[in-house]
């Protein structure tokens, strides 16, 4: 029986893949240079690390240091993402598996500051023990967040799940030795994340059925 739900936020809760997307083309068009080419490509290049994916959408890190364009990025998504909501559903699933008793967390690779508030925007907070984000805009890597709040409380790795978006929310899940299940719905497509060996759910509502049959 699970009894922990290890959440992902962007593109697992929060659907901001628009915003995002919107950001980096933004970028791109004031550089001159191709955008994006639509939410397909997109979902192909995306990765962590950021500068990586950086790198793949076409910017140059050689000329500008990736530090300044993380900064210009988050400036640029703050605007774009103001209108982000919830993926359909989403909140019946965690309203669902709270009344079932599972212990729900946050592990982001955004910003602490940035996590909260917008958790507290769609006014879900209530709904997790713990929002877990990083102390930088850089999003190099969560790893270790979450097993860090395993041997913190005592929760048993063995029964608890990540739910994620990302071949980094796989990496997270192995790293703290729990299970993972992937969602299409977000940020990778389900081409790369298929290459993890993990379940590949198409979205956010079929979490709890999933969750009941492990």
């Amino acid at each position: 029986m699970v009894s922990c739900v290890v959440w992902d936020w962007n593109g697992t809760l929060l659907n901001d893949v628009d915003a995002a997307m919107q950001a980096m083309d933004r970028m791109l068009a004031a550089r001159g240079l191709p955008l994006l080419g639509g939410v397909e490509r997109y979902r192909e290049l995306f990765t962590f690390p950021v500068r990586e994916y950086y790198e793949a959408a076409g910017l140059d890190l050689d000329r500008e240091p990736f530090e300044e364009l993380a900064v210009e990025w988050t400036r640029l998504y703050r605007q774009t993402s103001r209108e982000c909501g919830l993926f359909p559903g989403a909140e019946q699933v965690l309203e669902a598996l709270g009344r079932e008793g599972a212990v729900q967390l946050v592990v982001s690779a955004s910003p602490q500051e940035t996590l909260e508030r917008q958790v507290a925007e769609q006014g879900i907070g209530g709904s997790f023990q713990a929002l877990l984000g990083l102390s930088d805009i850089y999003a190099c890597s969560k790893a270790g967040l979450a097993g860090n709040y395993f041997r913190e409380t005592g929760i048993d790795p063995a029964r608890a799940v990540f739910v994620g978006d990302t071949l980094h929310d796989w990496e997270v899940a192995k790293e703290a030795g729990c299970g993972c299940v992937l969602l299409e719905q977000g940020h990778q497509s389900r081409r790369l994340l298929e290459q993890a060996g993990v379940p590949v759910l198409e979205s956010i509502r079929q979490v709890p059925r999933f969750l009941k049959d492990l």
